[in-house]
This record gives structure tokens, C-alpha cells and sequence, in this order.
């Protein structure tokens, strides 16, 4: 931006440049004709750095959305600190600073959210004596959260595609904030399709999965938490009084905590970083707004059967989870009569070991990218781990209870975030946003029915009968995957565009105009180029 040309050689530049490049000088204009930054010379081209926009600059309309799709992305020159650059096609590639912190934000407040979605179910015999309802409407206050998902998955995903991601964090901590005080369901719907979507937007393609991990690990830790917690906070006590003030008690806390953190993604969420964090995501965010359409988006996925097929399968997965979670208490409490902060503990130990099966799913993702295999081996141990879990509950000692659920949770609860990324490999360059909601939409759906199924079979039949029940969508789930076809379509984008980088080296625009009065300027003598052959 410093160099001064004269005015005719200003004029002539950038078509010259453009040309040498590789690119439809006319084409470019038109695309960059919106830029709100600099004189048409200083504005990019489609293979190398020209110039950058202040910092914090917009980036066109819609480049902040999940998945960045509309304005393009322009570049600066690399500074230190960024560990995955690269002058790619589609812009310069460097992870942020702030992803880390982002991401402990939005765990946070998904922690709260999880937690006030299991506090009734990890002591509902408690609630049923305060309330005095039966155990069905006490499963409803979980339901309730699963039921809220279905009908507002798509306009909360649309609005996610179109507005960004720091709207829907707002939203999404704002109403478990007020929720805490009044009602929190509808918060679910901000928060659980956002895993994928933050790790696309924010970490480079070393750590997607990992950070994926680490976004749906808030989540069942809050879950941990909501089956720890109540049971200590929330004694079994027969005086009625004293029962409320310890209800109310845990209700302040977790409204005082869910303000904090709204307050925090106020101050701290941002939409996105500077730079595309992944060549991927530059692919992406070349990718002009016209060109996009969230209904075909939805109808695009929908037409892809190995999409449709981790779908269902995922459906299965999670709602086997959910209904799981909701019915522990009840499970235990009919085997170890009085044990209920034990019943808490268990939950809290089948999610734990889940938190760390996700944190190694992630991790071994991101180093061997076999999505497939591991999904299907994770998805086997599931059903292996339920059916050892089924056969165990009942013999009469509890330490056998936390070992089986410990191995059944690492795997089950571990799946979660393998899901997500699956679902992003094989629907690249579709918002992660959509395909993760819409794979929420299914477990929401069978965790519904899972769980007022397998209630009435335990009431009617016993704990046995209805977790077999569990056992059989389990073994159907597991012989769907086997079906899956492993398309990694986001995978092979970034090896396409390493590929070309490595073959098609793009030159700073700067440096050729600086070459202007030069006869061989020293930064193209490597490549043999002449003054004439760059048409300056």
C-alpha cells in the first residue's frame, strides 16, 4: 500500500498482474468491485497476496457465517506465531490466538446448558416426592430439551448460516442465562449443532477434530456434573421445607453461573479470526453469497446417502444415550434401594470416561484421519459395552455397576464428537452447522421415543428387558455404519490445495511492483522470469 506509481502505471497494474497470475483480470474486478477497502489496485487476486483490509475489516457479506461462505478473503503478510500458512488459492491460512479461548467459552456455557437438562432425572425420586407426579413427568423435564430441538433446529441453523456464529453463541448463552431463571430448553437448540461449526471456523486442520472433542467435552461435562451435584446439593430428606431450600439452593447457583458466562461471550466471542484457518475453510470463504442456498443446502444433504445413513445411525447412537441418562436413577434405585448419590455417581462415571473416549477419538482423527474405521470399531464397543452393562446391573454389587458403565460411556458418549466430524467430512463444503443439526435432529427424535419406550418396558417387564431394547437399535445402528461410505470430501480439499501451492508458488504482488525498475529483479531470478515475461 505504500508504493507510489504513477497514475498511468496505476491504471495498468493490476490487469497486468492479474494476467500474469493466471486469472480473468475482468473477472476479478467484478468480484472485488464490493470491497469496502482501498483503490481497485491495492484489492486481491485469486492466487497470490496483494493487499489486506485493516484488521477486523468485513470481509463481504455472509464471509462470517459457519462455513464463511460469500466475500472473499484477502491476505497480509504472515507474521509469526500462525503454524499453518500457506498462499494458497484461496488466501493466506493462519490459526488464531483466540480459537483456545473461544472454545473454553462456548464449553462453558454448554456445560451449564447439559447440566440444568439431567438435574431432574439424576435424583427424580426426589422431585417425584416434592412434586408429587409420577416418574413419566419427571422424564419429561429432560424430554422437554429433546422435544424444543425438533421444530426450531431449522430456523436456528439458518440463522447460524446467515447471521454467524457470535449471534447464535449470544443467543444461545443469553437464554440458558434465562433459563436458569425461567425455562432453558430452548438454549439447547443454540448450542448443540455449534462443536463442528467452531472448529471449522476457528482451528486448521491439524486440530479440527481435537477442538470438536474438546466443544462437545463441555457438554457432558456438564452432564457429569448434573449427575454429581444434585445428589449432594439435594439430600433425600423427608421435611418437606428443608427439601425446597436445598432445590432452591441448586437453582440460584447454576442461574448465577449461567449470567456469568452470558457475560463473558459478550466480551469475548468473536465471529471469527483474520485469516481462514484451513485451506478448506479458504475454499469456503472465496465462495461468493449468491452462490449459496440454505434450503439446497438442507435438500443437498439429504440426497446423500452416506449423509442420510450417519444420520440415522447417529440418531440411534445418541438416543440410546439420552434415554440412558434419563433412566439411571431409576435403574439403580430398583437394584440398589437408597443408593441415590451413587446412582449420581455412576452417571458421572459413564460420562467421564465418555469425555476422555472423545478426547482420544479426537486426537487419533486428527493424526490418522480414518473416520470410518473409527467409527465403526467406536460404534461396535457401544453396543458390546451395553450389552455387558445389561447382564451386570442386577448381580448385587455396585463396583461392577461403575466399572461396565465406565467402558460402556467411553465408547457410547465417545462417539458423540465422531459423528460430527464424519458428518462434516462427508458434507464439505455444506455448512457444519446444518449437517450437525440436522444429525441432533435425529437423536432428539430417538431419544424421545427411546426413552418413553424403554420406560414403560421397565415398568412392565424390568430394567433387563428395556435396556435388550436399547441392545437391538444398537446392533441396527452398528450394521448401518458398515454401509457408510467413507467420502472425505474435506480431507481431499485440503490435500488438493496443498497440491497446489506445492506446484504453483504464488509471488507477492508487491515484490513485482517493486521490480519496475529493475531489468532482473532478484526475487524472480530463481525462476528464470524477465521484466517483459511479467508485463510490468
Amino acid at each position: 500500500p505504500s508504493l507510489s506509481l504513477p497514475p498511468q502505471q496505476r491504471a495498468t497494474a493490476p490487469g497486468k498482474v492479474l494476467r500474469f497470475l493466471g486469472a480473468d483480470p475482468g473477472a476479478e474486478a467484478h468480484s472485488t468491485a464490493a470491497t469496502p477497502w482501498g483503490p481497485p489496485e491495492a484489492r486481491g487476486s485469486p492466487r497470490g497476496p496483494v493487499s489486506a483490509p485493516p484488521h477486523g475489516a468485513p470481509r463481504g457479506p455472509g464471509a462470517a457465517r459457519c462455513g464463511g461462505r460469500g466475500g472473499r478473503s484477502l491476505q497480509e503478510p504472515a507474521e509469526p506465531g500462525g503454524d499453518e500458512r500457506g498462499p494458497g488459492v484461496a488466501g493466506e491460512v493462519r490459526v488464531s490466538r483466540r480459537r483456545w479461548v473461544v472454545l473454553l467459552l462456548f464449553s462453558s456455557y454448554s456445560l451449564c446448558n447439559a447440566f440444568q437438562w439431567i438435574q431432574y432425572g439424576s435424583i427424580s425420586n426426589v422431585f417425584m416426592r416434592f412434586y408429587g407426579v409420577s416418574a413419566f413427568a419427571i422424564d419429561w423435564l429432560s424430554m422437554c430439551y429433546m422435544l424444543t430441538y425438533i421444530p426450531l433446529l431449522f430456523p436456528v441453523a439458518w440463522l447460524l448460516d446467515r447471521r454467524g456464529l457470535r449471534l447464535i453463541a449470544l443467543t444461545g448463552s443469553a437464554l440458558n442465562a434465562l433459563g436458569a431463571w425461567v425455562i432453558c430448553s430452548l438454549a439447547q437448540v443454540f448450542i448443540l449443532g455449534m462443536p463442528s461449526c467452531i472448529a471449522s471456523v476457528w482451528f486448521g486442520s491439524r486440530e479440527v477434530s481435537t477442538a470438536c472433542s474438546i466443544a462437545v467435552f463441555g457438554n457432558q461435562l456438564g452432564i457429569a456434573l448434573g449427575f454429581l451435584v444434585p445428589p449432594v446439593l439435594v439430600p433425600n430428606v423427608e421435611n418437606v421445607e428443608k427439601l425446597a431450600y436445598h432445590i432452591s439452593i441448586m437453582f440460584f447457583m447454576t442461574a448465577g453461573v449461567a449470567t456469568a458466562l452470558f457475560i463473558l461471550v459478550v466480551i469475548v466471542f468473536k465471529e471469527k479470526p483474520p485469516y481462514p484457518p484451513s485451506q478448506a475453510q479458504a475454499l469456503i470463504q472465496s465462495r461468493p453469497t449468491v452462490e449459496y442456498s440454505y434450503v439446497q443446502s438442507i435438500l443437498r444433504l439429504l440426497r446423500n446417502t452416506s449423509f442420510v445413513l450417519l444420520m440415522v445411525t447417529y440418531g440411534l447412537n445418541t438416543g440410546c444415550f439420552y434415554s440412558l441418562s434419563t433412566l439411571l436413577n431409576r435403574m439403580v434405585i430398583h437394584h440398589y434401594p437408597g443408593e441415590e448419590v451413587n446412582a449420581g455417581r455412576i452417571g458421572l462415571t459413564l460420562v467421564l470416561s465418555g469425555m476422555a473416549g472423545a478426547l482420544i477419538s479426537g486426537l487419533w482423527l486428527d493424526r490418522t484421519k480414518t473416520y470410518k474405521q473409527t467409527t465403526l470399531v467406536v460404534y461396535i464397543m457401544s453396543l458390546v459395552g451395553m450389552i455387558v452393562y445389561t447382564f451386570t446391573l442386577s448381580l448385587g454389587h455396585l463396583w461392577v455397576v461403575f466399572v461396565t458403565a465406565g467402558v460402556l460411556g467411553f465408547f457410547m458418549t465417545g462417539y458423540l464428537p465422531l459423528g460430527f466430524e464424519f458428518a462434516a467430512e462427508l458434507t464439505y463444503p455444506e455448512s457444519e452447522g446444518t449437517s450437525s443439526g440436522l444429525l441432533n435432529v435425529s437423536a432428539q427424535i430417538f431419544g424421545i421415543a427411546f426413552t418413553i419406550s424403554q420406560g414403560q418396558i421397565m415398568d412392565r417387564y424390568g430394567t433387563k428387558a428395556g435396556n435388550l431394547f436399547l441392545c437391538s437399535f444398537l446392533l441396527l445402528g452398528t450394521i448401518m455404519t458398515a454401509f457408510i461410505k467413507a467420502d472425505l470430501r474435506r480431507q481431499q480439499a485440503n490435500v488438493e490445495s496443498e497440491r497446489t501451492v506445492s506446484k504453483s508458488p504464488s509471488i507477492p504482488v508487491a515484490h513485482l511492483l517493486l521490480a519496475q525498475d529493475n531489468p532482473q529483479p532478484p526475487s524472480l531470478l530463481g525462476m528464470g522470469l524477465s521484466l517483459s515475461e511479467v508485463q510490468l
